[in-house]
């Protein structure tokens, strides 16, 4: 039994051709709009982690990090181990990085895997969709690693010696004090607990 066509879409190519006809440079400067958010964003990954990049190849690390970012990568109708063979597919025999037409060629190649049921044209303007004007998920974001070591070695709480002199009770340092022994004139061995009691005890008595 034939597949139905989706009305809704059927009216929107009739509007689009009709569009067309009538406002041809419309459309044109549309369809310009979103080739060049998909190259912008070809360049955005292409540059990811790599200060020596130029932004117009890309490597396979950041080709398999831009279809995990936009999705299309959805663990079902495509995996990482099919982006990775489209790579080696539309790349050069002695090439590690693709260019911008490769990787054009790239998504037409996922484009019907991805979007199953759209014709050729719907699915590869559906995966550039999800690509579009997109970006790493990390950009301009730093995370501090800490983990459990990392919390014991700066937990001022546990230092013992000479290293905990260096610190109060709060865990802020004490600067000079706690490196070096400063000469206190008070008439009392340094660091000696019961400093400064000698005269209350001589009141009691």
């Amino acid at each position: 039994m034939a597949k139905q066509a989706d009305p809704a879409l059927t009216a929107l190519q009739s509007t689009k051709k009709k569009i067309s006809i009538f406002l041809p440079g419309f459309v044109r400067m549309a369809e310009s709009s979103d080739t060049a958010l998909l190259l912008e964003s070809f360049k955005k990954f292409a540059i990811h982690g790599d200060t020596k990049a130029t932004g117009k190849e890309m490597n396979g690390k950041n080709w398999a990090k831009l279809c995990k970012d936009c999705k299309v990568i959805d663990g079902k109708n495509v995996t990482g181990t099919d982006v990775d063979i489209v790579f080696t597919k539309v790349k050069a025999k002695s090439a590690r990085v693709i260019s911008y037409e490769e990787f054009q060629k790239a998504l037409e190649e996922l484009a019907p895997k991805r979007f199953k049921g759209q014709s050729k044209e719907e699915a590869l303007q559906s995966i550039h969709k999800l690509i579009e004007g997109k970006e790493p998920t990390n950009v301009g974001i730093t995370k501090v690693a800490k983990t459990g070591a990392v919390d014991r070695l700066t937990d001022t709480s546990k230092y013992t010696g000479s290293h905990k002199e260096r610190f109060d009770d709060s865990g802020k340092g004490k600067g000079k004090g706690g490196r070096e022994e400063l000469v206190e004139n008070t008439g009392y061995v340094s660091a000696y607990k019961e400093a400064g009691t000698y005269d209350e005890k001589a009141k009691t008595k």
